[in-house]
């Protein structure tokens, strides 16, 4: 399992970063990166990559415009890569612009995934997230009772 957060600096001028080496070695070396949503990036190992956009889309089987919609949001910005020995990776110039990376990204370790987030964005989603997590979790506790 993924869990915690790293915060690392973020190579703007070659768009290059370190994944930290407990999220590789959980992950595994064929990763795949992609646009995500609230402005940050999602990495996933190969393997899990149709699960998760099994869980995203709802595992429907009929193609609606929400799901084709969500496909191109993030299949349309996916790259697969292997990060170097050092567990480098350099990350397309699309996706960096996406999430706005400045010079410190936090690695936020989601169970099977990864988020990447420009440190001061991830300073404002955490405080909202400390300010709301009450109301989120019986939001969702309401959401369950209606399945």
């Amino acid at each position: 399992m993924i869990i915690g957060h790293y915060i690392t600096s973020f190579d703007k001028e070659k768009r290059r970063v370190a994944i930290p080496k407990k999220f590789r070695q959980a992950l595994g070396d064929e990763l795949i990166i992609a646009r995500w949503y609230e402005g940050c990036l999602v990495v996933v190992s190969k393997k899990s990559w149709a699960l998760l956009m099994d869980r995203v889309t709802g595992k429907t089987r009929v193609v609606t415009s929400p799901v084709r919609d969500t496909d191109r949001f993030i299949l349309g910005s996916a790259f697969e890569f292997s990060p170097d020995n050092q567990g480098r990776v350099v990350l397309p110039d699309y996706l960096s612009s996406h999430a706005n990376l400045g010079s410190e990204v936090v690695f936020v370790g989601l169970g099977d995934r990864i988020e990447i987030w420009d440190k001061k964005e991830w300073e404002k989603r955490e405080s909202y997230l400390s300010a709301h997590a009450g109301e989120l979790i019986e939001r969702l506790a309401d959401e369950y009772k209606e399945i």
